[in-house]
């Protein structure tokens, strides 16, 4: 009786893996147990990567405001709490992008918050 080699779904299985792996340096695309470790590996750092990616833009965007708000003579955490102040409702990420693409509206707000 020949030995069971579990066939079709077994090879699917490793195909997969070996197609999700495709592009990995060396063994790590090319032998199964190798690549299956490495794809673990890269989904863990996926996961954590896409909780860190939030953090990242929100440190630039404050670094963008605090550039942008320091011509004017404002600190980025007092130009924060008097936009709260004014009750001014627009984010970070709202006010780095126009703090980039249209520094007058960007002082229009600061004179705002000013006055």
């Amino acid at each position: 009786m020949p030995r069971a080699k579990r066939g079709f779904k077994a090879r699917r299985r490793r195909n997969r893996v070996l197609r999700l792996a495709k592009g990995y340096y060396g063994s790590r695309s090319r032998i199964y147990a190798i690549a299956k470790e490495q794809l673990h590996n890269a989904w863990e750092d996926a996961y954590r990567h896409r909780r860190e990616r939030k953090r990242d833009f929100r440190r630039l965007w404050i670094t963008r405001i605090n550039a942008a708000v320091r011509p004017f003579g404002w600190s980025y955490s007092r130009f924060i709490a008097a936009l709260q102040r004014a009750g001014i409702a627009l984010d970070r990420k709202i006010l780095a992008d126009l703090a980039v693409r249209d520094p007058g509206g960007f002082k229009a707000v600061v004179d705002a918050v000013k006055g």
